[in-house]
């Protein structure tokens, strides 16, 4: 988060010389709240600025398989992918819960069914899901992608939180493919149990960044890497400090 205030986030985006940014639709941008007049207003402060919206965050508390509050949070889901749309993003990033081992079982068809609804409802608005492989297992998220409609839902490569969970952030690319439409490079380092580990600066945690960037490049990936800083303090600073990072790679 570079400012609370979002013109002002947009400038210092631009003053970065980031081309892309993420909103978060579930703190400072309500998909419900956001009138006509809004969307015209944030179209010409991106217009200003010159940056595009790369995605829209929208993380849920519960997943798609947790029954609890789930009509709620199909439809707050909804109203992220049709504000995704508005502002020309084109994906939501959330992710989508536990993901039941037995499939076979009424969670794995309660997860299947609500995923599929969204699925659809995103062809018809013109955005799509993108779930985060890192809470969820790579090879987990491949099966669940494939029981679903073809291009319904797509993963987002959040390379520090693989590493947390005990995961290979190369290996989850070639596991995942052509499924990876979003990526966000952060850096970790591992506990002594998977979900355990912390995130750390880009550059000083164990994310193999030249080996998933290869990994990448030969599956032909032409989207987006975000990067976020570790300490909101010094937001600024640290995003510059990654952006050199990242280039010189």
């Amino acid at each position: 988060m570079l400012a609370k205030d979002l013109r002002q986030a947009l400038r210092l985006a631009h003053d970065l010389g980031v081309h892309g940014v993420e909103l978060d639709a579930r703190h400072g941008l309500d998909p419900a709240q956001v009138t006509q007049t809004g969307l015209r207003q944030i179209r010409k402060w991106l217009g200003d600025e010159g940056v595009v919206i790369s995605a829209i965050s929208f993380r849920t508390r519960g997943g798609y398989a947790d029954p609890d509050r789930l009509e709620g949070r199909i439809a707050a889901t909804k109203a992220a992918l049709k504000l995704a749309h508005d502002l020309g993003a084109g994906l939501v990033l959330n992710h989508i819960g536990d993901i039941p081992t037995e499939q076979a079982g009424p969670r794995w068809q309660l997860l299947v069914d609500v995923l599929t609804d969204l699925a659809n409802f995103g062809e018809h608005v013109g955005a799509t899901l993108c779930a985060e492989a890192g809470r969820a297992a790579p090879a987990d998220l491949a099966r669940l992608i494939a029981a679903l409609p073809e291009g319904g839902l797509v993963c987002d490569l959040v390379t520090g939180a693989l590493v947390v969970h005990g995961h290979d952030p190369a290996a989850a690319v070639e596991a995942l493919g052509h499924r990876v439409a979003s990526v966000h490079a952060t850096d970790a380092v591992a506990g002594a149990f998977a979900g355990r580990g912390r995130a750390v600066v880009l550059g000083t945690g164990q994310v193999d960044f030249p080996a998933v960037f290869a990994a990448l490049e030969e599956r032909g990936y032409r989207g987006w890497i975000g990067i976020e800083p570790v300490d909101e303090r010094n937001a600024r600073d640290e995003l510059a400090d990654t952006i050199t990072h990242l280039a010189a790679l």
